[in-house]
């Protein structure tokens, strides 16, 4: 991995509050959080830094008690007292058992990110598939959002006051550069052939709902061309996310969201598609989870946002939404759900998709749809490739991975039954399991930032 050279200097610079994004130590909380030693062997530090002395040395499965969090170290306290340092993948939080009938009303950690200390209530509700099914497009709202965005220039400004230096990190798995074929077929003209085919079913005679229904699924299910693919993505994405604002407006800090749209701009830059309009928004809901729509519109949850303690852990969240934009995620589903209803319609008129019609497309699949395949569940594997992409962003964007690490340990000390993580558990694998294939799985020279402050 070599540093790549930033571009020439800008003429202007972006200046971003300093509460913003300052990097800050978590503070001590008056509650702690069980944990155990997950190495075979484990130092514990004096101080947050690999040179400080040893004050003690922990076997795998010993009990200890994580008490706050200073950048990728958590303080601790030993079974015998002692006070000290580890680092966030040492040791695996406990799940926090049920707390009476309030489902885990208390974070234990303090987010840096947002306004203070995490909460919840046995009454949060996600959002779940009823609400944005049913949630109205706001267009006031979604024109906030798309104002906020941020240019690549004012994202390497940022970057550059804050010292995220540019990595080249190979990642074989991420989907390549996609270029449209001189003279492919677009859908359309494939398209031709299926009307002609049913025009000759009518003449012959030969037409019946049961042929007309074979060929609306093959209509739908017919190769669109590339240009045509980012056509409908370009035009799912506002009806998407301007749906899920019709259920959970945008929250009203607007350091919070230049924050976002900086640091998501920045990393999506070091991705195979660096030239989508990226747009980032953190809305107004208690619980904690992310969105990623089609054609780069990605939004995090004030309670997700709240909990992130650095910009480090913010560039790890949308990192793994970065990468479900990348590798079309959602969008495969969408393309799924046309042909499936295809499938099921004897009689159906013909879908407007591909070329030009990608805007009467995208408005018939959020009618019928709205925006509940934001909490259709991916593949497993789907999950963990964004896990590890986000890695990869990280290191690329001059960020330590170890920060997803962290995010997903303080998630899990929220426990299995918090409400603020159901809908996020009902549609990704266990914090645990996504845990254990960072620990075995990562992605080639990740491990290295383990033994860096």
């Amino acid at each position: 991995m070599k540093p790549i050279p930033h571009a020439s200097r800008l003429r202007h610079l972006v200046l971003v509050p300093a509460c913003a994004l300052a990097l800050l130590a978590m503070p001590a909380l008056a509650e702690t959080m069980a944990a155990l030693v997950h190495k075979s062997k484990v130092e514990v530090h004096a101080a947050p830094d690999f040179k400080s002395p040893s004050v003690a040395t922990l076997e795998r499965n010993a009990e200890l008690q994580v008490a706050g969090q200073q950048g990728l170290w958590f303080k601790v306290t030993t079974a015998d007292g002692k006070e000290g340092f580890v680092r966030v993948n040492d040791v695996r939080m406990a799940y926090a058992g049920k707390e009476g009938g309030d489902a885990n009303v208390r974070a234990l950690f303090t987010g840096k990110a947002g306004k203070g200390r995490v909460t919840e209530t046995a009454g949060v509700r996600g959002l779940d598939e009823s609400n944005l099914q049913s949630a109205n497009l706001d267009q006031d709202q979604l024109a906030k959002l798309e104002a906020n965005r941020a240019t690549p220039e004012e994202a390497e400004a940022a970057a550059r006051s804050h010292g995220w230096v540019a990595m080249e990190v190979a990642y074989p798995k991420e989907l390549p550069k996609q270029e449209e074929k001189k003279g492919a077929a677009t859908q359309k003209a494939k398209r031709t052939g299926l009307g002609f085919a049913r025009g000759l079913l009518s003449l012959t005679g030969h037409g019946s709902a049961l042929g007309d229904s074979a060929l609306n699924v093959a209509d739908k299910a017919v190769g669109k061309s590339e240009e045509e693919i980012a056509a409908e993505e370009a035009a799912l994405g506002p009806e998407i996310a301007g749906r899920i604002l019709g259920a959970a407006p945008l929250w009203d800090d607007q350091a919070a969201q230049q924050r976002v749209n900086l640091i998501g701009r920045w990393v999506a830059s070091h991705t195979t598609r660096p030239d989508l309009p990226w747009t980032f928004g953190v809305i107004d809901s208690p619980e904690i989870n992310a969105f990623a729509a089609p054609g780069g519109y990605v939004l995090i949850t004030r309670g997700m946002y709240e909990l992130l303690v650095d910009d480090a852990e913010v560039a790890a969240v949308l990192g793994h939404e970065i990468s479900h934009v990348v590798q079309r995620d959602h969008y495969h589903v969408i393309h799924k759900q046309g042909i499936t209803q295809a499938g099921t319609e004897l009689v159906a008129s013909q879908v407007n998709v591909g070329g030009g019609l990608a805007g009467a497309f995208a408005k018939d699949y959020a009618t019928k749809f709205g925006a509940k395949v934001m909490v259709t569940s991916l593949d497993r594997e789907a999950e963990f490739r964004s896990d590890e992409a986000s890695e990869v962003y990280l290191a690329r964007s001059g960020f330590n991975p170890l920060a997803l690490y962290a995010v997903l340990q303080k998630m899990t000390a929220f426990g299995t039954q918090s409400a603020s993580l159901a809908q996020l558990y009902k549609t990704h694998p266990p914090l645990d399991d996504r845990l254990d294939r960072i620990d075995t799985a990562s992605a080639p020279g990740m491990k290295a930032y383990a033994e860096r402050n």
